[in-house]
């Protein structure tokens, strides 16, 4: 039995004791009324429920998806509550009799567009704060969006197909042609879809953002947008390089933002006549140009080989910075430095040179 029959049977009882003789009608409509206020307090209720004790609640919570998420449902599900009491109302009315399953269709098809609705605007925001909380949201606005259109894409198309079944329509063949569709389409975009599913790759695996340096092959430069088939890349050269999100998600890519500390080598001679007690200075004096500096740190100085033309030494530091310039700025300071101090010491920097000795024979 349902409930427009339990209330209409409610309604006969109170109105048969008061004594009061109303027309069937009458008692329809009154019924119906009765179920539709009944089903708005319902709703009333239960949106003040959200409104006063889960918003509430979630305001204390540490993170603002709950409140994002109950700010856009609540209303979605007093709008669905109402719903169904308009269901049950019409019910009620027999002169609806031969309309009735047209109007079970009707609400049945609204009310799976209504909870598709509000299962698009979670996931919207479940996607937003992500994005949000894991700072991805800079990386690309265009990736972000087309992420939200498929998978609202994915969940309409689920809600047509039950929109069909609950029309008792013959899904096998749609299925079937979704498939076969499905299928040519991709064949047709197999690049294209490669391209974007590498930069869902990209997107959610995080090998380098919008603002990294970068290198690949022998490319190298700073990341400018990441878009749904490509990259641009700006060189140092200057100009842009446009690459396949395919090809940055097979290819080997360096990215500099993720050095916390630079390793850098350099080496220096000196000449030959120069006496032993002043080559075994040479490494403290680095050491103690390379120390001045706090952002550095001494690995090793190593009177390495004897070279061609000079006495060859190798000098290993680290530099706690990540950016190229101050790198290069740090070991111009170092180079002037180790220049200055072989000239106080009288310790003379090599250059190729060639000595020939010459036999002369009587």
């Amino acid at each position: 039995m349902s409930l427009g029959t339990n209330v209409l049977e409610f309604i006969n009882d109170v109105f048969n004791t008061l004594g009061i003789n109303l027309s069937p009608f009458i008692k329809q409509v009154i019924a119906s009324i009765s179920i539709f206020l009944f089903f708005i307090i319902i709703g009333w209720i239960v949106y003040h429920i959200f409104e006063r004790y889960f918003t509430r609640w979630a305001k204390k919570t540490k993170t603002n998806l709950d409140d994002e998420i109950l700010k856009n449902i609540k209303k979605p599900i007093y709008f669905f509550v109402i719903l169904i009491g308009l269901y049950y109302a019409f019910e009620t009315l027999i002169i609806l009799g031969d309309y009735l399953e047209v109007f079970t269709f009707i609400f049945s098809i609204a009310e799976i567009l209504l909870a598709t609705f509000i299962i698009t605007r979670v996931v919207n925001v479940v996607i937003a704060w992500y994005s949000k909380k894991s700072n991805k949201k800079k990386m690309s606005e265009h990736i972000l969006f087309v992420l939200k259109k498929i998978i609202n894409a994915i969940i309409f198309l689920f809600a047509f197909l039950i929109i069909l079944y609950v029309l008792k329509i013959d899904l096998s063949g749609i299925v079937i042609g979704l498939g076969v569709g499905g299928i040519a389409i991709a064949f047709a975009l197999q690049n294209v879809l490669g391209d974007m599913f590498s930069a869902f790759s990209i997107y959610f695996d995080k090998p380098f953002e919008i603002g990294d340096f970068i290198i690949v092959g022998e490319y190298s430069g700073t990341v400018k947008k990441i878009g749904m088939k490509s990259t641009r890349v700006q060189l140092l050269q200057g100009e842009e390089l446009v690459l396949a999100n395919s090809v940055l998600t097979t290819a080997n890519v360096r990215n500099f933002k993720k050095l916390k500390k630079r390793r850098a080598t350099f080496s220096f001679g000196v000449t030959y006549s120069t006496p032993s007690k002043k080559l075994k200075k040479i490494p403290d004096i680095v050491k103690e140009i390379i120390k001045k500096n706090e952002i550095l740190e001494v690995d090793r100085i190593h009177f390495k080989e004897f070279g061609d033309f000079s006495l060859n030494f190798e000098v290993v530091y680290y530099i706690r910075n990540k950016n190229y310039t101050v790198y290069m700025d740090v070991q111009q300071e170092i180079n002037l430095a180790i220049k200055e101090a072989f000239e106080k010491e009288g310790i003379e920097m090599a250059f190729p040179t060639q000595t020939i000795f010459l036999n002369k024979e009587n």
